[in-house]
């Protein structure tokens, strides 16, 4: 048998089988049938198990190699990526071992630690000693050490931020069996931060001027610091455990509490002022915010409370209020407290439907005490009348000085005006009486202003004390000694007036006065002798509006003037266009009493037409009203001369109205009468007013004067004027006032009526 019977599962078995079956064979003939005999079977288990217990021992070895590589793995990853730096340091001091987390925490490479640098490289130099002592006691004991330090963190290169590390040291040997420092290296800088940010708050909490108490949650006094006992006198074992109830004084209501923890509960703090009271009784002011500390789940666990004493300064600050309130002399109220006396007092006179009284007094003479006794004596005369005047009056009522000998009083609560009138008198009658000075014996007396509150328009306290003023003045006018009611009704015809000359003078600023022309014809010729300049005011509100709106407002005053240059000029204006355009057009322009009465009338009038060079001065006539004129004859008489001389014209405005005589007439050179309108309306049906204008025009003929008519409304008007010798006109029945764009072309075409034609004088 030269060959196996049975393959073996192995192919590495079944060559070694046939090599050992070869040798057997190849021996003796004899030892062939020897072991032919052998059970082959046997031989061929046994190589079986062999191979078996090969595999599990390959397969252990493959385990064990797995393992070894894992636990090799871990290792590095707990070495490397460990909560805390670990290195080895040789007894040179050099960094021969470290993980990847020290050289994150340093702030540099991995390969920057793989050249051993010095450990102490990385050490802050103000710690220097003590690492070198921290290694030195681990090599010389042996024992294990820590410490703290700080270390550089590197950062671009550069040097970065400090960290503070905790080390633990041990002493160990390496693979060359020499002494090596393990260390461990944690950073505590947060730690660090946090323990000099308690002991910054415990220094705070110890050393603050302010007081500091802190309690749980249900007021319960845990702590207070040195500045609380200084404040309050309560040590710090007094108060622990105790409310700070202990501390409340009786200046607060129990409304005051409720807004204090409303705002605590709702908002988690409160600020402000409060009144307590220290161990000692003493009543103090103190400025008190209180927080609330809570969790993260926003439950309240302490209140925090901070105070500082403030009396000193409230005392300071009343002391402030008094002075800026009160006068120093008599320590009466002053203007400023006055103002918010009033108020209060106007307010509630309008919530009772009650009256007040506001009385202006000023003394009579009191200036003399000072000039002749001295001002010593004269603040001696203030003092006692301020005492004996506050006397006087009732306990709601305030008097005030305002300054120098004035003084104001509020009298309130009044059911109607003359209730104030004991008051006043009372008075009136404290400022009379003799007053001793020293050896010097005074008696001056007061005059008084009385205004009442409410009133039928709305009034403010400065506009109450301007009218008890004027009532005193009033007072003063009428002899001194006296009081003097003030009249609301003269006051509102003033306030209006004046209102009225405000608008005027804005409207004249704004350009909102025009000029309407009305045409002046001859009813015989049909000719257009000139134009009369009406002035007219274009309210942005009102509409147009005739003169008599606004003229009368303005007569006695600045503003006549300078409206009546303003006529002057626009109408010189409005000659020069209308000659360019090729129509010579006469106007003549009102002269109030007042512009004509200015010294320098001629003069401002020749600069208004040299202002126009291209106009002559003859086309300009001036008219003056009759009762205007005789004011002042010779000064009016004068300047129609003046005028003259340089060409213009003056014509007698309404006349019949004034009261003129022939002398009168005589000594004005005007070279036209004007009848006013008034007579010729009436003309028609009143035989007085007939008569009347007969005899002006009569009058006019023998003066050799012209004469013009105004207010001719009717055809029948100017018939009968042409009859009676009036050729000259003007009314509605001839033209009404018109812009002066149309003018030119109503003369253009404007025909006398075909009664005035028919006339037999009248001119072709």
């Amino acid at each position: 048998m030269n060959t196996l019977p049975t393959p073996l599962a192995s192919p590495v078995l079944r060559q070694q089988a046939e090599a050992q079956w070869q040798a057997i064979t190849q021996k003796s003939p004899e030892v062939e049938t020897n072991l032919a005999q052998i059970d082959i079977q046997s031989l061929l288990h046994e190589l079986q198990v062999h191979q078996i217990e090969l595999e599990l021992q390959n397969e252990e070895l493959r385990r064990a190699r797995d393992a070894l590589d894992a636990s090799r793995t871990r290792y590095v990853d707990l070495y490397d990526l460990a909560p805390v730096g670990y290195c080895s340091v040789s007894e040179s001091g050099l960094l021969v071992q470290a993980n990847l987390t020290l050289a994150t925490l340093l702030g540099v490479t991995r390969s920057t630690l793989a050249r051993q640098p010095p450990f102490s490289n990385f050490v802050m130099q103000p710690d220097q000693d003590s690492w070198y002592m921290l290694r030195t006691q681990a090599f010389r004991t042996g024992q294990p050490q820590t410490g703290e330090m700080r270390m550089r963190q590197s950062s671009g290169g550069g040097i970065g931020t400090v960290v503070w590390v905790q080390l633990s040291v041990t002493v160990a040997q390496d693979d060359a069996r020499r002494r090596v420092l393990r260390i461990a290296i944690s950073d505590i800088t947060e730690r660090k931060q946090a323990e000099a940010k308690l002991k910054l708050a415990a220094s705070v909490f110890a050393c603050a001027r302010e007081g500091i108490i802190i309690t749980d949650a249900k007021a319960t006094i845990l702590d207070v610091n040195l500045a609380f006992t200084r404040i309050t006198g309560y040590s710090h074992d007094e108060v622990i455990g105790q409310n700070p109830r202990i501390l409340k004084s009786d200046r607060q209501n129990v409304a005051f509490y409720d807004a204090m923890w409303y705002g605590l509960t709702a908002q988690g703090h409160w600020s402000g002022e409060i009144w307590n009271h220290g161990k000692n009784g003493r009543v103090y002011a103190e400025l008190l915010t209180i927080s609330a500390v809570r969790d993260a789940l926003g439950i309240t666990q302490q209140y925090v409370g901070l105070f500082s004493d403030i009396t000193a300064i409230k005392d300071h600050q009343n002391q402030l209020e008094h002075i800026a309130h009160f006068d120093a002399l008599t320590n009466l109220p002053n203007r400023v407290l006055l103002a918010d006396r009033l108020q209060q007092a106007m307010a509630q006179a309008l919530r009772r439907g009650t009256q007040l009284a506001v009385v202006y007094l000023d003394l009579d003479g009191f200036k003399a005490v000072n000039d002749n006794q001295g001002h010593g004596v004269g603040d001696r005369v203030l003092i006692t009348l301020a005492r004996r005047m506050k006397e006087s009056l009732r306990e709601g009522d305030t008097l005030a000085r305002l300054g120098g000998d004035e003084f104001v009083a509020v009298l309130s609560d009044l059911e109607n005006s003359a209730d104030c009138l004991p008051l006043v008198m009372r008075l009136q009658a404290a400022a009379a009486q003799l007053i001793q000075v020293g050896e010097v014996c005074l008696q001056i007396s007061a005059s008084l202003g009385v205004t009442f509150y409410p009133q039928e328009r709305d009034m403010d306290a400065d506009q109450l004390l301007r009218q008890a003023d004027q009532a005193m003045y009033q007072a003063k006018l009428a002899g001194k000694n006296r009081y003097h009611v003030f009249d609301s009704a003269q006051d509102s015809h003033l306030r209006i007036h004046h209102e009225s000359l405000a608008h005027i003078s804005r409207a004249l600023v704004h350009g909102e006065f025009v000029l309407y022309y009305q045409p002046k014809v001859n009813m015989r010729t049909g000719k257009v002798i000139g134009a009369e300049a009406l002035i007219r005011w274009q309210h942005p509100y009102k509409g147009l509006l005739a003169p008599a709106a606004f003229l009368p407002v303005i007569e006695d005053h600045a503003l006549a003037v300078a409206l009546g240059e303003w006529v002057i000029d626009t109408a010189l204006t409005q000659i020069g266009r209308w000659h360019v355009a090729g129509l010579d057009m006469p106007i003549s322009v009102n002269i109030g009493a007042r512009q004509l009465q200015q010294g320098d009338f001629v003069d401002r009038l020749k600069a208004l037409l040299a202002a126009h060079p291209l106009v002559s001065p003859a086309s300009l006539e001036l008219e003056v009203l009759e009762t205007s004129a005789l004011q002042d004859m010779a000064q009016v008489s004068q300047v129609i001369e003046d005028c003259a001389q340089i060409g213009v014209m003056f014509a007698l405005d309404d006349f019949g109205t004034g009261y003129s005589s022939l002398t009168y007439l005589k000594q004005l050179h005007v070279t036209l009468l004007k009848i006013d309108q008034s007579f010729v309306c009436n003309m028609l049906d009143d035989p007085d007013d007939l008569a009347i204008l007969q005899g002006v025009i009569s009058l006019a003929a023998a003066f050799k004067r012209q004469v013009i008519a105004e207010g001719v409304e009717t055809v029948a008007h100017g018939t009968l004027l042409l009859q009676m010798g009036c050729e000259l006109a003007q009314g509605y029945g001839i033209a009404r006032p018109m812009l002066p764009d149309l003018l030119p072309e109503w003369a253009a075409h404007w025909q006398p009526d075909d009664a005035w034609r028919r006339m037999p004088w009248f001119v072709t």
